[in-house]
């Protein structure tokens, strides 16, 4: 008797391995997963002790998430490689309710709209029928290009009114990190390239350090231990207006993390049919919901941690799982976190320029699947990809729509999944049997 074939996301690994390539993407993310508590608390005022127990609540849940969306519950959870972490998609919004109501609005805002998101997560992933490779390729394609600016930030030193922003010395320690990756991956062994990522962080930051460009004398000030303190900043207000502000940030984080599953699954080689789908998008919504209690915000999938999937060849989610688990522990003890946080900008950026282009390269190698013959296809992905870029190189395209318009399109991501998945039905689906059969493509 045969023994069924064992599913590449389910690989066990040796207990070191996983733990070394799960803090591999917890140092890949971390930049992205700290930066929405740090800019709402900065812009609504709150103090250094109040904006950091947001930073440690953020941890904290992406780890919940995490474990939830790669081991899985039963109809929680798609498990797949999948980190999470608090959504940028949503701090605008999140800024504006916590000026005029506080952090209370916005928390209340985020569990009213995510149960309503949990509600609507089995009949939106039923539109996964209408994601061909036409579809995916733009959107998977357009993840890994919108990535490409925070990259470049990242690498001139991250803040703009830094004094040494797109300093030689910034760009250079970016490209260091960047050489590292290349090197590794090009001389390295399978073992050697798989942690090329940890390595070229560790190289930069020690270069960092030797430059002045990074310092270790904060990290023993403050508690080692944080346990999480529910409704830190008051018990949820909920108010109509604020909530239905919130879905249609959560219509886009659907949106999002649809798009995710869709480029994790096909970068790791297993399918991610309609259930899956479902699973997946339930567990995000039920961590959004439950993330105010401890005092953070609406999860998402992060792509930069798809990119380092697609370059490492690591594709179990054990690995990711452990990922999530030092993330829990990071929410639990501030020193590790603030041992991570001294990790210059600059090294991200240098190792984001690989992850995102290598998200983006997955995407193209979805779209060499779709038949072009008849032009059609050619007019989908050509429009799809501007539609998705728009955002991107001119963010203040849309400002002077409405509010709902500036909330669904100025994410590349979504804006290009609402085209594809548009053009392709107008394009290829056909609405009468009289007409020729849908092109192989669209199917």
């Amino acid at each position: 008797m045969t023994t069924p074939r064992t599913r590449p996301e389910d690989r066990r690994y040796p207990l070191a391995n996983t733990f070394t390539w799960g803090l591999q993407h917890v140092l890949t993310m971390y930049g992205g997963i700290v930066a929405p508590p740090l800019i709402i608390g900065s812009a609504i005022g709150l103090s250094a002790a109040q904006t950091g127990a947001l930073v440690t609540a953020a941890l904290f849940i992406s780890g919940i998430s995490t474990l939830l969306q790669s081991l899985g519950l039963p109809y929680f959870g798609a498990r797949l490689p999948l980190v999470q972490g608090v959504s940028f998609a949503g701090v605008a919004t999140m800024v504006t309710l916590a000026s005029d109501g506080g952090l209370p609005m916005v928390f209340g805002a985020v569990i009213a709209a995510s149960l309503l998101g949990l509600l609507i997560a089995p009949f939106f992933s039923r539109i996964i029928r209408l994601f061909p490779p036409v579809v995916t390729g733009c959107v998977i394609t357009v993840i890994g290009l919108s990535l490409m600016p925070v990259a470049a930030r990242w690498a001139m030193g991250g803040n703009q009114r830094a004094s040494d922003w797109g300093a030689p010395s910034n760009i250079g320690l970016a490209g260091l990190t960047l050489a590292v990756i290349l090197l590794l991956n090009r001389l390295g062994s399978a073992g050697v390239s798989r942690i090329a990522v940890l390595v070229a962080m560790v190289v930069g930051t020690l270069a960092a350090a030797l430059m002045g460009k990074t310092d270790f004398s904060g990290v023993l000030q403050g508690p080692w231990l944080a346990l999480p303190s529910p409704f830190a900043f008051g018990a949820p207000v909920f108010d109509i207006a604020a909530v239905l502000s919130m879905f249609l940030i959560v219509l886009v984080l659907l949106t999002e993390t649809t798009a995710g599953l869709m480029a994790v699954g096909e970068i790791v080689g297993t399918p991610v049919d309609e259930r899956r789908i479902a699973s997946g998008l339930r567990a995000d919504m039920l961590t959004s919901a439950l993330a105010p209690l401890l005092n953070s915000f609406p999860q998402s999938a992060f792509a930069q941690n798809i990119g380092l999937v697609a370059l490492t060849g690591i594709k179990s989610r054990f690995v990711v799982s452990a990922g999530g688990l030092i993330l829990l522990v990071l929410g639990l003890l501030p020193v590790l976190g603030r041992i991570i946080a001294c990790i210059p900008l600059p090294i991200l950026g240098g190792a984001g320029v690989v992850l995102f282009g290598s998200v983006a390269a997955s995407g193209i190698r979805s779209l060499a699947k779709v038949d072009y013959k008849d032009n059609m296809n050619l007019v989908v992905v050509a429009t799809s990809l501007a539609f998705g870029m728009i955002p991107i190189v001119m963010p203040a395209f849309y400002d002077q729509f409405p509010g709902w318009v500036r909330t669904l399109l100025h994410s590349g991501i979504s804006a290009s999944c609402l085209a594809a998945f548009t053009l392709n039905i107008l394009f290829n689906v056909r609405l009468f049997t009289t007409r020729r059969r849908l092109p192989e493509a669209s199917r």
